[in-house]
Order: structure tokens, then C-alpha cells, then sequence
């Protein structure tokens, strides 16, 4: 396998990795987690890609990438301390949150 092939392989194991944390885990701390594992995979890719065909392209893939991730944790964080107060974290009695 070429080296393009095991980094393409990674970033799909890294995203299904993330997947079966978000599917599996209950708790909204893991699941925020596990969304970040998630959005690893893709920027692995973008990254290996762009450096596979000498282009800057896949850098600018992985910046946005890395903004949609840190804006996700801002939200996250700020839905998971609300629910934290409001439910004790766990995410299936999120529909108390509806007042």
C-alpha cells in the first residue's frame, strides 16, 4: 500500500472510530468527544491528499476543519454545562430542557 492509501485508511478509521463513540456513548461530554475524533478523520485526509498532489488546497481544508471544530466546542461545551445543570448530563432526558 502507498502512504496515501494507510493515511486515507486512518482518517476513515478515525472517523468510524468517532461514529461508534457518539452512537455508543450516552453521556454528553463523551459524545462531544467523539465528535472531535470524528472531525480528526477528515482533516487527516485533507491534509494527506494535499501533500500527496503538492498542492496547498488540503491545508486550507484542515484550517477550516480546525474553525469548525473549535466552534463546535464552544457551542458544545456551552449545551453540555446547561444540560449538565438542568438533566445531571445524561443526554436522554434532554426533553426537560424544553422550558
Amino acid at each position: 500500500m502507498t502512504p496515501l492509501n494507510i493515511l486515507l485508511v486512518l482518517s476513515a478509521g478515525l472517523f468510524f472510530a468517532g461514529l461508534f463513540g457518539v452512537a455508543a456513548r450516552r453521556t454528553i461530554l463523551m459524545q462531544l468527544i467523539s465528535l472531535e475524533i470524528m472531525l480528526s478523520g477528515p482533516a487527516l485526509g485533507f491534509v494527506a491528499v494535499g501533500a500527496y498532489h503538492g498542492s496547498v488546497e488540503g491545508t486550507g481544508m484542515f484550517l477550516m476543519v480546525l474553525g469548525l471544530a473549535a466552534a463546535e466546542v464552544a457551542l458544545g461545551l456551552a449545551i453540555y454545562l446547561h444540560m449538565r445543570r438542568a438533566t445531571g448530563g445524561d443526554s436522554d432526558l434532554a426533553h426537560r430542557l424544553r422550558g
